[in-house]
């Protein structure tokens, strides 16, 4: 029986060109596991990653028809308005020949895994939630030829009015190292699964467990996979976690320990983690072992904002966190929500003050992209059953995947459209190499000045909003006059 894992293609979107919003970043290694644990198992697997820049779905489809796999598995994943192109390549394969098993999985079809099976034909099964067990099963029961209507964790048209989630893995050390298909760059590594919190935005949770849940593998299961990479050349390291310390006092102790095993293999590694799980003493044995970059979910400056998107972690314990960060050396990201549906004026001012009080705004790539994330409503998450439950939900999405939110002040909507457009228009000429702020060389008088802007510009329409009625053709207007402004300062001498 032979198995093919696919990382299909992506198209690069217009609309969300800048946000990594789609799918949580371990998805990357999503590909990987799956054929690792197929192989582990004896089946004759092979891993096809086409997530790569200049691969397309054409000759991906000629790959596949070539090795005519029983079994394909394809972490499917969204990419935004470009989605209906991977369904219509399935179909495609269906079409022109191939008569295999199509299986999907990833966090994007599990959380519409109903949705897929009712539309789509072409597609034979999803596994939900974590996915490595269950895709074993489906392939013995494939290769002995048995029926696989009953695989926990397998959904399948004849299950669709049920549950099919499957109880995560106590024990993730039982899982084998992903197969990579490159050396190069930085290493991804996954240090646990799920997450101990459960924002209002996050699938991450809702795919796990249907709620918070937090397993970290062991400071040696983690540190044997880190070794082999080293052996192998690597140097740098990323760790996709969503919380990569962990929980409380357990949590710090299981990290503390990593470390120790990390620092003879004098490594350089970035991370994320939450605000709460910083403090001195891990700070100084992280760095000690490599650590050098960060990103903190934060996601904002307003307590009541804060409440609303379930963040436990208050401005005081954020804004002592970075300045901790800052203290031991590093200079920490911030994941950060501008602009959400049910705020109100007095959150932005909130949001503008956490914002400058710790010197966030410091930059154009940061602050631009600080200023224009507005929060996007997926599938299965708690924001999104909310909203929907108030009818304030817009689907939008293939599948009902993405969702636009009705905005609970209007005035608040004007200020998000104008400024995202300001960001934008900034962090599209930041991706042009014959601009002046091209983002590989933004240290110069020309950046500094369309950084001030940026601030500026979103105080005053902040506080033109608090007074000011719009009338129609305003905001068009409004943006042609951000334009003017924005050429203005970029063509200066």
């Amino acid at each position: 029986m032979k198995i093919l894992v696919l990382e299909h293609p992506r198209i690069a979107s217009e609309k969300r060109f800048n946000d990594i919003a789609n799918t949580p970043l371990w998805s990357c290694l999503m590909g990987g596991y799956a054929a690792a644990a197929m192989e582990r198992e004896g089946f004759d697997t092979k891993f096809l990653d086409h997530a790569v820049p200049g691969a397309d779905f054409n000759t991906t489809k000629e790959k596949i028809l070539a090795l005519n796999p029983d079994l394909l598995c394809v972490n499917a994943v969204y990419f935004w308005e470009h989605t209906p192109v991977l369904f219509e390549f399935f179909s495609d394969l269906k079409k022109q020949g191939y008569s295999g098993h199509l299986n999907l999985f990833g966090f994007f079809p599990s959380l519409v895994h109903k949705e897929i099976l009712l539309h789509c034909d072409c597609v034979d099964s999803i596994a939900v939630g974590e996915f490595e067990h269950s895709l074993v099963e489906l392939a013995r029961a494939l290769d002995r030829g048995q029926s696989f209507d009953s695989i926990q964790g397998l959904a399948s048209r004849s299950c669709l009015s049920g549950t099919c989630r499957r109880q995560p893995e106590k024990n993730p050390d039982r899982f084998a190292f992903p197969k990579r298909s490159s050396l190069e760059g930085t290493a991804a590594v996954l240090a646990s699964r799920g997450c101990y919190n459960h924002c209002s935005f996050c699938p991450v949770p809702s795919f796990y467990n249907q709620g918070s849940l937090w397993k970290g593998r062991s400071p040696e299961n983690i540190a044997k996979e880190v070794q082999g990479l080293v052996d192998q050349g690597i140097k740098d390291f990323y760790f996709v976690d969503p919380n990569f310390i962990g929980p409380g006092k357990t949590g710090k102790k299981r990290i503390m320990a990593l470390m120790d095993l990390l620092l003879p293999m004098d490594i350089r590694f970035g991370m994320e983690t939450r605000p709460q799980d910083l403090d001195d003493e891990i700070l100084a044995k992280l760095v000690a072992a490599g650590f050098q970059s960060l990103l903190m979910g934060v996601e904002s400056g307003s307590a009541a904002v804060l409440n609303q998107i379930n963040k436990s972690a208050g401005t005081d314990v954020a804004s002592r966190a970075i300045s901790l960060c800052r203290k031991h050396g590093i200079e920490p990201e911030i994941g950060f929500l501008m602009f959400v549906p049910d705020a109100r004026l007095d959150d932005l001012f909130e949001n503008m003050k956490f914002l400058m009080e710790n010197n966030l705004l410091d930059r154009l790539d940061r602050t631009a992209n600080l200023l224009s994330h507005t929060q996007i409503v997926l599938a299965g998450t708690l924001g999104y059953r909310r909203f929907e439950q108030e009818n304030r939900l817009v689907k939008n999405g293939i599948f009902g995947f993405e969702a636009e939110v009705t905005f609970f002040d209007p005035k608040v909507k004007w200020v998000a459209e104008l400024v995202t457009f300001a960001c934008h228009t900034l962090l599209r000429s930041m991706s042009d190499k014959n601009s002046p702020i091209y983002w590989k060389n933004t240290d110069n008088s020309i950046s500094r000045r369309a950084n001030i802007f940026l601030k500026e510009e979103t105080l005053a329409l902040l506080t033109r909003a608090k007074t000011h009625s719009r009338t129609p053709g305003e905001t068009a207007r409004e943006k042609r006059k951000i334009l003017n402004q924005i050429t203005a300062i970029l063509t200066q001498a």
